[in-house]
């Protein structure tokens, strides 16, 4: 909401899409701390098997975009119920 909000401050009105993107950033961290975890904690003779291996990043990618989505559209919506806010208020006389 900040950001949209400075966006907004500077006369740059283009806030849909950056406020999906910025709130949807969170998932690249989660597929890397999926990777961490797989790396660092896993059984290590689950490194070595393709089949196995295939399977745990390619759920962690589709887990990753629905982390995306979801979280997107929840920066979306709360931008979007901020800038409905604060131009609902501005009194046109």
């Amino acid at each position: 909401i900040v950001l949209c909000y400075l966006h907004l401050c500077a006369e740059d009105y283009r806030w849909w899409w950056r406020s999906f993107l910025t709130s949807g950033a969170v998932a690249p961290y989660v597929f890397l701390y999926a990777a961490y975890h797989y790396f660092s904690r896993a059984h290590p003779a689950a490194h070595l098997d393709l089949l196995s291996c295939s399977l745990y990043f390619g759920y962690t990618a589709i887990l990753s975009y629905a982390v995306f989505v979801l979280a997107g559209f929840v920066g979306f919506a709360s931008c979007f119920a901020f800038v409905v806010r604060i131009y609902g208020s501005v009194k046109i006389d």
